[in-house]
């Protein structure tokens, strides 16, 4: 999830402590928070919340506490976006290599990455430490780190934006080192029982690109390295195949998308396994953990049913689900089918009842005018924190 929820200063608003507590009493056993950035110059999301110094520690313990209420685990997902970066918001974006994203017409509202340096690395694996040393320090029970859906990590490991030829380019070993090497630094800054997690794409879904071969690979890498959790997704902005669609064409599921690909991957792990991506049945959730994966991911279904585990508990058959949206440009479909997930989030974090049937063209339409507001309050914020 991304809840694009921040206050003034990118930190927990009160509609994000809202949403929260609304979900507090829905019986899951795990909440897992939306993409928290660990620089507020790499953003996923102009309202995106930013953890990286002590300043507004108190408001990430009250989103901590408020999360947790109804005894839920409760993981800060910890991210940078890379050069899945909108340019309107008037920041450099980072890469692995200077690869353009690659949307049509939708390209140009991208800007060519910058191709990181050694230095560049090396603050990054130091902004992950921080941010995870944070959010212990708020009450959080774990931390997930984004490697999947295009983001920096997952550039890194992808042939298509990993063009080096230093020791962080060509061969797999060599683009899952930066990964590698933050799962280390982060497991050795926090504490034993604090849990730290990985989000790994099963696949790309472009040719080219990071396979489940190469996922299966990674697994193998993080098995030593005492990874409590990997949450299997993918695909990317260029291919969402998060929404169950993917640019080659290829044909997904269209419940738990990324099951077969945990099969082949629970060959390997030592480590518990998430699947995550389109479940809203719970005949489908209860296939997923019989399949031998712990733990079945059921965001969207959560934004629509906040209180659908325990609506399963309790022996009913609650789905929770948008209507598909059939329209032929992948990348417009992706773009309405998150408007629609947030549209949701936001009637929750108002207190109000959800609308599943909402227009996607609507949603898509009040969700541009937000973000164009909040990429306006962003630049503004970053301004006046420039002199200092």
């Amino acid at each position: 999830m991304e809840e694009n929820m921040c206050d003034a200063d990118h930190a927990p608003s009160d509609d994000l402590l809202e949403l929260y507590k609304a979900w507090a009493g829905g019986g899951a056993g795990m909440l897992l928070t939306g993409n928290v950035m660990v620089d507020r110059r790499g953003m996923t999301g102009p309202g995106g919340v930013v953890l990286e110094d002590e300043k507004h520690l108190d408001r990430f313990k009250q989103w901590a506490q408020i999360a947790k209420a109804g005894g839920a685990q409760v993981w800060m997902q910890i991210s940078h976006p890379g050069r899945q970066m909108m340019a309107a918001l008037g920041q450099q974006t980072w890469s692995a290599s200077a690869v353009a994203l690659e949307m049509g017409n939708l390209s140009s509202k991208f800007s060519v990455p910058k191709e990181m340096t050694a230095a560049d690395i090396d603050e990054l694996k130091s902004r992950f430490v921080r941010t995870a040393k944070l959010a212990q320090e708020a009450g959080f029970d774990g931390v997930q780190i984004h490697a999947a859906h295009g983001y920096l990590l997952s550039q890194f490991l992808s042939p298509i934006t990993n063009k080096r030829n230093d020791q962080w380019g060509g061969s797999v070993e060599n683009r899952a080192r930066l990964l590698i090497e933050i799962v280390k630094a982060v497991r050795a800054t926090v504490a034993p029982e604090f849990v730290v997690a990985v989000k790994l794409n099963s696949a790309d879904f472009q040719r080219g690109g990071f396979s489940s071969d190469d996922a299966k690979l990674v697994v193998e890498m993080l098995n030593g390295l005492k990874v409590d959790l990997v949450e299997l997704s993918g695909g990317s902005y260029e291919a969402p195949a998060m929404q169950g669609q993917a640019r080659d064409g290829r044909t997904l599921a269209r419940e738990a998308y990324f099951l077969e690909f945990a099969k082949d991957i629970l060959a390997v792990a030592r480590m518990p396994l998430m699947v995550t991506g389109g479940i809203r049945r719970k005949e489908v959730a209860e296939q997923v953990v019989q399949s031998g994966v712990a733990l079945a991911g059921i965001a969207t279904a959560l934004a629509i049913a906040p209180n659908l585990p325990n609506e399963w508990r309790a022996g009913k058959d609650t789905t929770a689900a948008l209507p598909p949206i059939t329209w032929s440009n992948k990348t417009l479909a992706s773009l309405a089918y998150m408007a629609c997930v947030k549209y949701q989030l936001r009637r929750l974090s108002h207190g109000s009842e959800t609308r599943p049937k909402v227009s996607p063209l609507w949603a898509l339409i009040v969700q541009q005018i937000k973000t164009a507001k909040q990429t306006k309050q962003y630049r503004r914020w970053m301004e006046n924190l420039a002199p200092g």
